[in-house]
């Protein structure tokens, strides 16, 4: 580890994708990480607990981590912080304080899918020996990637000779929607100018870069359970309150819920098991959906009625639900102001050969919780997207990225930084609008949605 993270982006990446963890049981990725940061040096390190509270993590799961842990335990990880980390608490935040400047935030998520990855001999983590190591488990969604580019930009500014803070994020739990809303709670996301979160790939090819997002859709995941009365399906079927039954009507009715007229609106339900037996009337039905909207209060327009309709449907059956929303995420766009200045940074960047400066998101993100906390505080915020070729599409067991790109992104992250440094305060709109009225970017999202 004595060589510079720089000249080992691609070994770097590739021994992190070897070893993924999913949310919340990113124990080895964690120790990992801190292993790196405490290499570069820095002004400050807290890990889980430390990083935030937790009692704002979301979509915490049931199962028990200890396997993980132990696991993590066995590969090497260091005993006193898997002891920090009991209970599921990953992640970290690594701090530079160089200094007067400006207080600037980057963003990266660490965990892995549950997704089993390709033993195709033509998937290149195969053919090159750095396929998973856990069955089951994969880095399909680049956050391997994101988290070289988060070591590797630390390492570039702590050698330099930046005036300012710079604060890492190495967010657990995003693709559970649990891991942004607790450190951006932190006290790591006070007072913060500008904030960069970043994603590789998202079908833009390699040499493209889009400067920021533009309407990620607003989420929730929420489980429900509907509890009925068992009875034996041929003798007195009549005496049993059929919760497979209410689930079907609740999936039916689900799908029909009215779209809004103020936006793009989403509902699904991925995951429903219930019953036992042929010959039992089932007693007990759990379902997994999600909410989505084009503004956070058109997906809490979709959540109210999701809820709304698998009670009715359990009522309807003699049945009874409970709804729990397991995590959320809000809608924040980029700021135009960061847009450009990635724009221009990224147009220097030897190999990007185009960059867009916006583009529509149309998924979610719980980035969107930290951009949201800088926002609001008077900051700046951004979400660049750094292209890869792919040969599949993300969430899927023969994704991988063209490592090619991992230069891209640490070039415009590092550029992006220290212009950041340099043109400290950036103007926003409002201040060169001459007076003028700016609009709400996210589309009223906090403004509530009659039904």
């Amino acid at each position: 580890m004595n060589e510079p993270i720089r000249d080992r982006l691609v070994s770097l990446r590739r021994s992190l994708h070897r070893y993924p963890e999913p949310a919340w049981r990113e124990f080895y990725t964690t120790a990992r990480l801190v292993e790196e940061i405490r290499a570069i040096g820095v002004d400050e390190l807290a890990v889980g607990p430390d990083a935030y509270d937790p009692a704002d993590r979301m979509a915490v799961p049931d199962a028990d981590l200890t396997p993980w842990l132990e696991r993590a335990r066995e590969r090497g990880a260091d005993d006193a912080l898997l002891e920090r980390m009991t209970g599921g608490n990953t992640g970290a935040v690594a701090v530079l304080d160089r200094g007067e400047g400006p207080a600037i935030g980057l963003r990266v998520d660490i965990d892995a899918l549950f997704i089993e990855e390709s033993t195709d001999e033509d998937h290149d983590p195969v053919d090159e020996g750095f396929r998973s190591e856990i069955d089951g488990t994969m880095h399909a969604c680049g956050h391997d990637a994101h988290m070289t580019w988060g070591l590797a930009t630390l390492e570039a500014i702590a050698e330099s000779d930046f005036s300012g803070r710079l604060v890492v994020f190495f967010q657990p739990a995003e693709e559970t929607g649990g891991g942004g809303c607790p450190m951006a709670k932190s006290e790591f996301a006070e007072e913060l100018d500008y904030l960069l979160a970043i994603h590789v790939g998202l079908d833009h090819p390699t040499g493209e870069v889009v400067a920021g997002i533009e309407k990620p859709l607003a989420m929730c995941h929420v489980d429900a359970t509907i509890e009925g009365t068992s009875a034996h399906a041929g003798k007195a079927p009549q005496e049993g309150d059929n919760a497979m039954h209410a689930m079907g009507t609740a999936i039916e009715n689900v799908y029909g819920i009215p779209r809004h007229s103020d936006g793009m609106t989403r509902v699904n339900i991925g995951k429903a098991e219930a019953g036992t037996a042929s010959n039992v009337i089932a007693e007990r039905a759990h379902m997994e959906a999600e909410a989505r909207g084009e503004t956070t209060a058109l997906m809490e327009y979709m959540e109210r009625r999701l809820e709304r309709t698998v009670r009715s449907a359990a009522k309807m059956h003699g049945c009874r639900a409970t709804v729990d929303v397991v995590s959320k995420s809000p809608r924040a766009d980029s700021d135009p102001e960061l847009q450009a200045l990635v724009s221009e940074i990224a147009g220097d960047v030897e190999g990007i050969e185009h960059v867009l400066p916006a583009a529509d998101f149309g998924a979610s993100e719980d980035a969107t919780f930290l951009m949201e906390r800088v926002q609001q505080d008077g900051g700046l915020a951004t979400y660049v997207i750094v292209g890869t070729d792919h040969p599949t599409s993300h969430h899927t067991p023969t994704f991988d990225v063209d490592e090619e790109s991992l230069r891209h992104g640490l070039d415009v992250l590092v550029g992006t930084i220290r212009e950041l440094e340099h043109r400290h305060p950036v103007p926003q709109v409002d201040e060169m609008a001459d007076g003028g009225q700016v609009d709400d970017v996210a589309g009223g999202g906090d403004a509530e949605i009659d039904e």
